[in-house]
């Protein structure tokens, strides 16, 4: 599918739903039984929780079953259930952003925003489809709509925080004006940090400089018709990594459109966005590049990505206990990357992505009903068809000047045999649920679900030389996932036991058949987890304890995965008491032995470690709070167990963090 009638398509569906307002009905919002949380308000969202966050994803350490893999200050890569990068799918108040570099120095979560609260959510099986279907997880971060106190029409915020382990500042704030139904918002931030030190007082490379802001607002008209739109710009500056290259640059424009209005006993939304994501990286802004026979080993890459998207869902309720939802969504990537070197940087060295596009269309239905009071049943079903290719593929490069030059299409043909570069998935996922309260206290809960991933541009296409080679001949993944919970409270108590198991076909496996050889195929593997939390609360203290277990094991040679955690717990405890709170965690890490030494993924067995923290929030007057937090109280070293891998070498790293760090904000509402 080109680009053009992707285009056609979306215009269509524009087209389409600007003139379903003439037939809608006023209907209230709160008969919906399915939620969606996009670009609505949500009150959860703490200014004072998203102020001291080093970067708006870290607040996902909280849940053991996430691990955050870290390359510098910012871009941390989140795990979840041991699967990541693109197993993780990420969306920003319900739009698709990829990242804009081959090494991952931005994964979509670093599009966060810093100057507006968010609320994240974890999802780790299908209970609905409207997003696509989940194969290792999805976060969901979604922007609180401004609330505005009774008889004023203006509100807003100004956060001003640092801390001191990296010297890091930030200042970001807010203004918006209107009501609950209209208004406008304006909101920008800027934070910026020197390196910072581990518990060994080890500097590690992790400055760093990021700018941002967003204009926002929302619409609506009396029969309940509603038009809300976003436009932002975030700029990251001379961002230091501990791998071989730094990036001196990254730019991110990010366009949104939603326009929805009731009709009959539900409602529709249209949703299209554009993300556009330039980035440049290299080896010698921010560092002395090595040297070769007396001369400086420069290199640079510069690469981009574009998406565009649109999403059209149709929700409707039937006799207040059945809730159908249907819809379409069209998606259109692509992804560009060439690294140059030489002394003036003029030899194109690798197409690491050779203008690869992908073209998504994928249409779901899904359904819940409620046949008794202590009984709910759900299913979904979801077809995509996928499209990826290569356009530059057939181009030439060299990686030294005097080199034979070769193209990524000869190198593809040579490592795997591969004559065509063009790959066509047509995709069905779906899920089936059930939800049974068998007691006043307990609800057991099961799902059942069969979803399709198709592989990332690195995975299928990227070409740096002969080292890290790309599969364009790989398969889908099937992942076919089965859960079983038991959700209770009782008297202040809540508790919460899983377990599930995720067998998939065709895993797409990374491995290393020689030193600094990166090559990719497919195997089948088995993911299974346990997980648990207990907690108690009487109002003014609580306790909770969380643990998350997972085993993954390449069945095709019964060895274990790569990159799956150890056994994590956290515990917290918590006092509150008129607006004031204070908590302290501790984090636990069993030590991880379970390793795959052949895939380049694993640089190890990493021991095991505690990290004890402390955090605060204080109303100061009506209109004014300070909140503070101690990282790593004892100042302990330590890293978690996912590791990174460095884009020229292959080799795989961890990087430790911070050592003991003490963060403080002062954050003014009105």
């Amino acid at each position: 599918m080109t680009e053009k009638t992707l285009a056609r398509i979306i215009g269509l569906i524009l087209a389409g739903c600007v003139t379903s307002p003439a037939f809608s009905q006023v209907q209230d919002d709160d008969q919906l039984l399915i939620r969606v949380t996009e670009g609505q308000s949500a009150e959860a969202a703490r200014l004072s929780e998203a102020a001291l966050a080093p970067e708006p994803v870290s607040r996902l350490d909280s849940a053991p079953s996430v691990s955050l893999s870290r390359l510098g200050g910012r871009g941390l890569d989140p795990v979840i259930r041991g699967q990541g990068q693109e197993r993780v799918d990420v969306l920003l108040d319900g739009m698709r952003v990829e990242g804009a570099c081959p090494n991952r120095m931005d994964p979509p979560t670093s599009r966060l925003s810093s100057a507006l609260p968010q609320v994240l959510e974890v999802r780790t099986s299908n209970q609905t489809l409207r997003w696509g279907p989940i194969a290792g997880g999805q976060i969901v971060a979604t922007t609180a709509a401004p609330t505005f106190a009774d008889g004023n029409r203006t509100t807003g915020h100004l956060t001003l925080g640092g801390s001191d382990n990296g010297e890091g500042r930030l200042v970001n704030g807010s203004a918006a004006v209107g009501d609950r139904d209209n208004y406008v918002r304006l909101s920008a931030g800027y934070e910026e940090a020197e390196d910072y030190e581990d518990g060994d007082g080890n500097e590690v490379r992790s400055a760093f400089e990021n700018t941002e802001g967003r204009l926002d607002g929302a619409w609506t008209a009396d029969n309940g018709f509603y038009v809300k739109g976003m436009v932002s710009r975030q700029e990251e500056r001379d961002v230091k990594y501990a791998s071989g290259m730094d990036a001196p640059k990254t730019d991110t424009d990010m366009y949104r459109l939603e326009l929805g209005a009731p009709v009959a006993s539900g409602g529709w939304k249209l949703m299209a966005w554009q993300a556009d994501v330039d980035h440049v990286m290299d080896n010698f802004s921010l560092r002395e590049p090595p040297m070769k026979m007396g001369m400086p080993m420069k290199m640079q890459t510069l690469s981009e990505t574009r998406t565009r998207g649109a999403r059209l869902v149709l929700d409707q309720t039937i006799d207040y206990t059945k809730n159908i939802a249907v819809g379409v969504d069209v998606e259109s990537n692509t992804w560009d990357a060439t690294l140059y070197n030489g002394t003036d940087l003029t030899n194109q060295a690798s197409f690491l992505w050779p203008d690869v596009e992908r073209d998504r269309v994928g249409v779901f239905a899904e359904a819940f009903h409620r046949i008794r009071v202590n009984m709910r049943l759900g299913a979904g079903i979801r077809y995509d068809r996928v499209v990826m290719d290569a356009n530059r593929a057939d181009e030439t490069f060299t990686m030294k000047p005097d080199a034979m030059p070769m193209s990524p299409a000869s190198i593809y043909e040579n490592v795997y045999g591969v004559t065509d570069t063009k790959a066509t998935d047509d995709n069905i996922s779906g899920f089936m649920t059930g939800e049974w309260r068998v007691s006043p206290m307990n609800t057991l809960e099961l799902t059942a679900s069969h979803s399709v991933r198709f592989p990332g541009v690195n995975e299928r296409y990227v070409a740096k030389g002969t080292a890290w080679v790309g599969n364009p001949d790989l398969e889908t993944e099937k992942h076919h996932k089965l859960e079983l919970s038991l959700a209770g409270q009782n008297d202040g108590w809540h508790w919460r036991p899983a377990v599930w198991i995720d067998e998939v076909d065709d895993f797409v496996l990374r491995y290393e058949p020689a030193p600094d050889v990166i090559r990719y195929r497919n195997i089948d593997a088995r993911l299974l987890g346990v997980e648990g939390e207990l907690g108690w609360s009487n109002g003014t203290w609580s306790a909770t304890g969380k643990l998350a277990s997972v085993r993954g094991t390449n069945n095709d040679s019964d060895q274990p995965l790569p990159r799956i955690p150890p056994v994590q717990y956290i515990q917290t405890l918590g006092w509150h008491h008129m607006g004031h709170t204070v908590q302290a965690e501790w984090m636990l890490a069993r030590r991880q032995d379970r390793i795959d030494e052949e895939s380049g993924l694993d640089p190890g067995p990493s021991p095991g470690y505690g990290v004890f923290s402390l955090n605060g929030s204080h109303p100061l007057m009506d209109y004014l709070t300070v909140s503070w937090a101690v990282d790593n109280v004892f100042d302990k070293t330590w890293a978690p167990h996912v590791s990174r891998e460095d884009l020229f070498t292959g080799e795989a790293y961890r990087v430790n963090e911070p050592g003991r760090t003490f963060r403080v904000a002062l954050t003014a509402r009105w």
